[in-house]
């Protein structure tokens, strides 16, 4: 059994389900949208370049799930798969997942994005041995608007990665991982089997120098 690991946003479906998540906000008016909307869009460009603050695009991210009920959440969370999620859902990716199932490894996708937006995401996908993401934080029933831990972020994904594996029958010597994004290039080289998936252009150029696939799931 080996470890096969996967990155969510663009890899695994069609989009960046974080930015996604603000846009649906702004359209259905749960959040100002003109001021929201240019945020959203400045901290994906940022994330795009390799140059996004974890700690303060997570402040303003985690906001609209500190401000209501666990109800309203949820309410909303099943209008933004049914609206923004299912477009983005792509069919080889699910026979990617279903080929390391039943070759009988260990499924994890690992990935930036906050778990209350990823969770549903990763069930309708098939879901997943584990979810390794940002934890944002609950209180008494109610997100705080804080995490817990670090983010699972850049080096910070191989250091969630890393303490995953200790009580664990694992190791990285065999494991795959799959990704789009130049920012998961920490855990690419910590893998003995790197996949880029519909690379941006900077993790694509890795590939090549790094003689690594180079997978398309569109």
């Amino acid at each position: 059994m080996a470890l096969a690991l996967f990155d969510l946003d663009n890899t695994l479906i069609a989009g960046d389900s974080d930015h996604g998540w603000g846009e649906f906000l702004c359209k259905k008016g749960y959040v100002d949208a003109s001021e929201y909307n240019e945020r959203n869009n400045y901290y994906l460009n940022q994330y795009d370049e390799g140059k996004l603050d974890p700690i303060e695009y997570l402040e303003f991210a985690l906001k609209p799930l500190a401000d209501n009920s666990m109800e309203t959440l949820t309410r909303w969370h099943h209008e933004f798969m049914l609206e923004t999620v299912t477009p983005m859902m792509l069919p080889m990716a699910m026979d990617l997942l279903d080929a390391h199932r039943n070759r009988g490894d260990w499924v994890v996708v690992i990935t930036s994005t906050n778990r209350f937006v990823i969770e549903p995401i990763v069930q309708a996908l098939g879901g997943a041995d584990d979810i390794l993401a940002t934890e944002p934080e609950i209180i008494d029933g109610r997100y705080t608007g804080k995490i817990v831990g670090e983010p699972c972020f850049r080096e910070g994904k191989v250091r969630r990665m890393n303490e995953w594996l200790i009580d664990r029958p694992f190791t990285l010597s065999d494991a795959y991982f799959y990704s789009d994004s130049i920012n998961d290039l920490p855990l690419l080289l910590e893998v003995s089997n790197p996949v880029a998936v519909d690379p941006c252009d900077r993790l694509k150029a890795e590939a090549k120098a790094h003689n690594w696939p180079i997978l398309s799931l569109r």
